[in-house]
């Protein structure tokens, strides 16, 4: 399947989704949306075992959603907008591998709340990033108002959310916003690495330890430890537990599926 706006390429079982309108920043229009959402259905048919999100160009992550289309709409196309929204932050969130934020630039409002839902999220020292959509007379609609709190507290959440502050790559690391910050030329090929480490731990356990996670999040503690103990449980007697723990005893590296 190919796109106008977006790319999605393969190296191993790393996919990698670029959004490909640098004239326009980034900005996520409907077509670009609707091909996000069929990359992601993409890369999880082909068995990906980690997936990079990024942008195109040396200016812009993803510079937010697009003004001209929500400029004239009303409440209900709004809604549909924002459920789209959520639901693709949602699946970036519950995929059942690694997702990484590879943040090359401006990651201003649904762009942030894109990164936000990633697992993992590494900007480069150009990055400038923001939940910006105070100053359009709106606020955050794909999650901003839920991720940003849980991840940097409540009081720092309201100041980015009120304010509308952009701030650079070396505050967000600060804040806990993203996990590194590597020079502007070095990002693709940190990123590089680091999804090939993770392609080559063990799919199942990996999955498993993102939804518990996931689970902590929500659910009451005890709901929350429960989960955990039958994800744990259910790893024994798998191809990769039995290889994990003979290459232990070993001294040898193992060889996952």
């Amino acid at each position: 399947m190919s796109w106008d706006t977006l790319r999605l390429d393969w190296d191993g079982d790393v996919a990698t989704i670029t959004i490909d309108r640098p004239e326009q920043m980034n900005a996520l229009n409907a077509d670009t949306l609707d091909a996000l959402e069929d990359a992601l259905d993409e890369a999880e048919d082909g068995g990906a075992r980690v997936v990079v999100l990024t942008g195109a160009g040396e200016k812009a992550f993803i510079a937010g959603a697009d003004i001209g289309y929500m400029k004239d709409i009303g409440s209900p196309a709004a809604q549909a907008y924002a459920e789209q929204g959520h639901r693709i932050a949602t699946r970036l969130e519950e995929f059942p591998a690694p997702t990484i934020a590879a943040i090359n630039g401006y990651a201003f409002g649904g762009g942030m709340e894109f990164a936000l839902a990633c697992d993992l999220r590494v900007a480069s020292e150009r990055a400038l990033l923001g939940q910006t959509e105070i100053d359009l007379g709106i606020m955050p609609g794909w999650g901003g108002s839920v991720r940003l709190p849980a991840l940097v507290g409540d009081e720092v959440a309201r100041r980015l959310i009120f304010f509308g502050e952009r701030i650079d790559a070396s505050d967000a690391h600060e804040y806990g916003i993203v996990g590194e910050v590597v020079a502007h030329d070095q990002l693709d090929s940190h990123v590089e690495d680091l999804a090939a480490d993770l392609a080559s731990k063990p799919r199942h356990a990996l999955a498993g330890a993102k939804a518990a996670i996931n689970m902590s999040h929500d659910a009451p503690r005890d709901a929350a430890l429960d989960f955990e103990a039958r994800v744990w449980s259910g790893l024994f007697g798998t191809h990769d537990q039995r290889e994990g723990m003979d290459a232990f005893l070993d001294k040898r590296d193992p060889d996952f599926e």
